[in-house]
């Protein structure tokens, strides 16, 4: 029986979370996204310490009217580089939750490379 799209992240995510995990110096920036929000944090695993986070909700993004969700999540990404480099960290390992590098995610990548993280 084929999986269904929950179970098929899941699988890909516990494969990527075998590989990619964050320390203090070069935290893993993981992604979260529903169906209207997308959600970022960068976390130092060792510690098990949320280093910095943004989201969509925020009254930063979600109060400048009606934008799209890529627009949003562009948004976003800027937001948790502008973050980051306030905390002296410019490396990251990229967790994309086992989420397509493709629309929102890949958007949301591209803002953070803009605003100097490196991954």
């Amino acid at each position: 029986m084929a999986l269904t799209r929950i179970e098929r992240r899941k699988r890909i995510r516990q494969r990527i979370r075998k590989i990619v995990n964050g320390h203090p110096e070069k935290p893993r920036l993981a992604v979260y996204r529903s169906n209207r929000q997308i959600y970022v944090q960068a976390i130092d695993d060792l510690n098990g310490k949320t280093l910095a986070s943004a989201s969509s909700r925020e009254k930063e993004i979600s109060g400048k009217g009606k934008i799209s969700k890529k627009e949003q999540a562009r948004q976003v990404g800027e937001l948790i580089a502008k973050r980051l480099k306030e905390k002296g960290i410019e490396n990251v390992t990229f967790d994309r939750g086992g989420y397509l590098y493709h629309g929102r995610v890949k958007e949301l990548a591209d803002a953070a490379r803009k605003g100097g993280l490196n991954f």
